[in-house]
């Protein structure tokens, strides 16, 4: 486990050395995340299309998302409902930034995108397998892990130049507090859930411990439990920011915490336009603490519990 948790934050600390003066270089840094993101997501969609028996593989795994899209909604709805009366956060008592992107279409087609991608990788391994054998199905694993490592020097480094130093993120405690109660409530949701997915308690912790990180998710579950599990961990934390477009909207002048919480580690990047937007700029440095303190416990917390016995 502690040298697959290296592999996994040595990247992170790299990247987060680098400290870049120059705006377009953080662009480029900036485009090359999606693009990774795009590429992790076609090699997942090629070594999904190595499973036998694809349409019934394929059933199941729309099956097991919906199972743990469910349990993990309802306990993370419950825990920020709670937590949203107990702190004095409203969202739309700022001014809201103008110009934002926050069209919910917009938004939403974005992730619809990345579906798009992945069923693209599943029509191109269907289409090659035959013709190039097994081998296209493990090289497309071995280079999304690979992708995933320059993926997370990276984010890495977009996270030492967001503009936000450790000692700021580490002092909000409201951020702090709402990232903890979204890992908790998930971890206990993956819990509940292990069973209805005939998985180790350890599996479904492992599971529901992305925290809407898809792929990093996608990859070390992929990885450890096969193609098919990764694939129901990418679309569950999807699903995840597919529901938090809609639900920021509705909800955050009332449940600001609710509405930051649910992006998970998202709340620092994708739906930060909708969240600044709707609940005004008080709301973005709290969401992104939440992410950014998300994305670091995502990796540690996967590998460590996919290190236990079941």
């Amino acid at each position: 486990m502690l040298s697959g948790l290296v592999i996994v934050l040595l990247p992170l600390v790299l990247g987060y050395l680098v400290a870049l003066r120059s705006t377009a270089v953080l662009n480029i840094v900036n485009q090359a995340v999606n693009l990774c993101v795009y590429a992790i997501l076609l090699f997942m969609g090629i070594s999904l299309a190595g499973l036998e028996n694809l349409a019934s593989q394929l059933s199941r795994l729309g099956g097991q998302t919906l199972i743990l899209f469910s349990v993990t909604t309802l306990f993370n709805l419950a825990a920020l409902w709670w937590l949203s009366h107990r702190v004095a956060l409203r969202g739309g008592t700022s001014p809201v930034v103008k110009n934002a992107p926050t069209s919910k279409l917009a938004a939403m087609a974005g992730s619809l995108m990345l579906v798009g991608v992945v069923a693209g990788g599943v029509g191109a391994g269907l289409m090659l397998g035959p013709c190039v054998g097994p081998g296209l199905f493990h090289g497309a694993e071995t280079l999304a892990e690979w992708t995933l490592y320059l993926l997370l020097v990276l984010i890495g480094c977009q996270l030492r130049n967001s503009g936000m130093p450790l000692r700021q993120i580490l002092l909000n405690r409201l951020g702090l507090v709402i990232a903890l109660t979204l890992a908790a409530s998930s971890l206990l949701a993956g819990l509940v859930a292990a069973p209805l997915l005939s998985l180790s308690w350890n599996e479904g912790l492992a599971m529901a411990a992305g925290f809407g990180w898809y792929s990093l998710s996608a990859i070390l579950i992929g990885e450890h439990l096969g193609p098919l599990l990764g694939g129901v961990a990418f679309f569950n934390d999807l699903t995840r920011e597919l529901f938090a477009f809609i639900l920021i909207p509705l909800v955050i002048r009332r449940y600001a915490a609710l509405a930051i919480g649910y992006g998970g580690a998202t709340s620092m990047d994708f739906t930060l336009p909708v969240i600044q937007q709707h609940g005004g700029v008080a709301c973005v440095p709290v969401a992104v603490v939440s992410g950014f303190i998300l994305s670091l416990l995502s990796p540690p917390l996967i590998l460590f519990f996919l290190s236990l016995s079941g």
